[in-house]
């Protein structure tokens, strides 16, 4: 198994600290309704407490997922 790069190295991390897994946090996401990056960090940050690095590592995957798969 190779090591995650990118946002998804951050993952084990978030979904430790913020007790959801990273598809729970991408459907929250996808619900919020929110699409730019700013919106969606914002919204992790003040709504759910995430740090910025997390946040910021997350919203970026959650955009545009196809630049971080191998």
């Amino acid at each position: 198994m190779t090591k995650p790069h990118g946002p998804a190295s951050y993952f084990p991390s978030i979904e430790a600290k913020y007790g959801r897994s990273i598809d729970e946090w991408k459907t929250a996401m996808r619900e919020s309704g929110l699409g730019s990056n700013k919106e969606l960090v914002t919204w992790l940050k003040t709504e759910h407490g995430f740090g910025h690095g997390h946040a910021t590592a997350i919203t970026q995957h959650f955009l545009n997922p196809e630049k971080w798969e191998s």
